[in-house]
């Protein structure tokens, strides 16, 4: 990756805000292209350090917005592996547990200098779908469901997010939700796409039934392989694939702090 500093393309303030992806192995950013919904410049990719502590972590966030070009006012948002509460991580999924009770909104902006929003990485890649994905121009309830390690759930009602739903975390037949039907029970049990299913239509009704969704949309890696399960699956609420993948948490990262900004 190059070390050159990267420019906005000439767009005006208003119409970029950048987006920063913290992940377990690696921390990404990039401006965001507000309109489209599409990255302004090249992602980039720094590694996560261990132990992922907040100064060492909120360091690396800092490095990757060096990289860029960036107006002092554009907004930024970051995403993280937690519950955020008030901007305050409140556990803390594959970074350091000396997290737990530290403002994320806080220690990254203090490492850069800038006003920062931070919010779930789930929640993100949710609000990015309706913004600007599979969900967009959807009225009503909708449900993002992304399957990967876990079961990351993100709520938007109208346009508005419902943050920290939490819902792979249900209790569904005495099993802990994602324990049983997250993309990584199909793998650790080597489950073919028709058991795996199986689990899914367990989990999806049990979530249909609570919340009555117009639309629930599913990412993760996994929904690259879509037309293997969701055929499969028998729902009243229409069920889709992601269309972000990838992007999804920079970009919806990046449009929450233009929101909120």
């Amino acid at each position: 990756m190059s070390h050159d500093k990267h420019t906005k393309h000439g767009k005006k303030k208003h119409d970029v805000a950048f987006g920063i992806d913290i992940g377990g192995s690696g921390i990404k950013g990039a401006p965001v292209d507000l309109h489209a919904g599409e990255f302004a410049s090249d992602r980039v990719r720094i590694p996560t350090p261990l132990p992922a502590t907040p100064d060492a972590v909120s360091q690396t966030v800092a490095e990757v917005v060096a990289k860029f070009d960036l107006d002092k006012d554009v907004p930024i948002g970051v995403t993280f592996p937690a519950v955020i509460l008030h901007g305050v991580a409140q556990s803390a999924a594959n970074v350091d547990k000396s997290w737990i009770g530290t403002n994320v909104e806080t220690a990254v902006g203090a490492a850069t200098g800038r006003k920062v929003v931070a919010v779930n990485d789930a929640d993100a890649a949710g609000f990015a779908e309706v913004k600007y994905g599979a969900a967009k121009d959807v009225d009503g309830v909708v449900l993002v469901v992304t399957l990967g390690t876990g079961i990351g759930s993100a709520l938007i009602v109208d346009g508005r997010l419902v943050p920290n739903t939490e819902l792979g975390h249900l209790e569904i037949d005495g099993f802990d939700a994602e324990s049983r039907a997250a993309d990584s029970a199909r793998d650790r049990e080597n489950l073919d796409w028709a058991a795996w299913s199986q689990r899914l239509q367990r989990y999806f009704t049990v979530v249909e039934n609570l919340f009555w969704p117009d639309l629930i949309v599913v990412g993760g890696g996994v929904s690259k392989h879509h037309e293997q399960f969701l055929p499969l699956l028998d729902l009243r609420t229409r069920i889709i694939p992601a269309e972000l993948r990838n992007a999804a948490g920079i970009v919806g990262a990046a449009a929450l702090a233009a929101k909120a900004h």
